[in-house]
């Protein structure tokens, strides 16, 4: 579905309280490709204060030359390791600190940016605080209408995540009309498997919490299993987190076989890798 101007919220961004701050040119750049793909290694191998390590030294290499694009990137990437591993302290000075460079270098309405607002916003909510997020996602709304298609993947992780904030303050209307927005996204896009079945078992949780009586749940997990069993889907690393995220929430609602055998699988995938 098309985002439709009138599906904001109109809130000032917490980008509007940083001033801006003009740095000096870098005297390098950090080669943020190998770094993410040594990162994407580590975490396929569940070795994640490794991948602490990796991205505290890349930060602190960036810092070193000044090349603020690379430490924003390297931020970026904290946030979403900070949600990995729950810890909220440093997953929100790493959000401040993202914000703060996208403020300073004035790049708050380009995609890219936005891109790291939205995984700022993510990672507020991911540590209590929706509301703060939701403002966020707002303004990343804004940029991505103004800049992309609308069938762009990145809408789909635009409304997950603001779904799950609607969630959060109770709001289960727009919390639904975001998810199957997400859900419309997706279809659109090959190999996106592994993120409709996440969607679906956020709906499942979503009808769980309006009415555990839905029959949309069991049709839900029901689309999430065969997602996540689909022949063509690659068994790698990221299959496996996927299925860590979606598992519990089928055992949960009652849907022990498909959780057992899918845990099963991730578990399998680990071993190997």
């Amino acid at each position: 579905m098309e985002i439709k101007k009138e599906d904001y919220i109109e809130q000032c961004c917490p980008l509007d309280t940083y001033s801006h701050s003009a740095r000096s040119a870098p005297s390098g750049k950090i080669p943020i490709k190998e770094v993410l793909k040594e990162l994407d290694d580590l975490y396929s191998r569940e070795r994640n204060a490794d991948g602490s390590v990796l991205l505290e030294e890349w930060l602190k290499k960036a810092q070193e030359i000044g090349d603020w694009s690379g430490e924003l990137s390297i931020y970026s990437e904290l946030m979403g390791h900070h949600r990995r591993t729950g810890d909220k302290e440093k997953g929100l000075f790493a959000c401040e600190q993202g914000l703060k460079i996208i403020k300073e270098q004035g790049i708050e309405n380009s995609v890219s940016a936005a891109t790291v607002m939205l995984n700022a916003a993510t990672t507020y909510k991911a540590f209590g605080k929706a509301e703060k997020s939701l403002s966020i996602f707002t303004h990343v709304s804004r940029v991505f209408a103004d800049s992309l298609s609308p069938d762009d993947y990145r809408f789909a992780g635009l409304y997950n995540n603001m779904a799950l904030t609607y969630t959060d303050l109770e709001d289960y209307e727009n919390a639904e009309k975001c998810f199957l927005r997400a859900l419309s996204t997706l279809q659109k896009c090959e190999k996106s498997e592994n993120e409709q079945a996440v969607t679906y078992c956020n709906l499942c949780e979503l009808y769980d919490k309006i009415n555990p009586e839905d029959e949309r749940i069991a049709l839900c997990a029901e689309k999430a299993y065969n997602l996540l069993c689909t022949k063509t889907l690659a068994r790698d690393g990221y299959h496996a987190f996927t299925i860590s995220k979606c598992a519990p929430t089928l055992d949960k609602l009652g849907f022990f076989v498909w959780a057992a055998e899918l845990s099963k699988r991730a578990k399998e995938i680990y071993e190997r890798d």
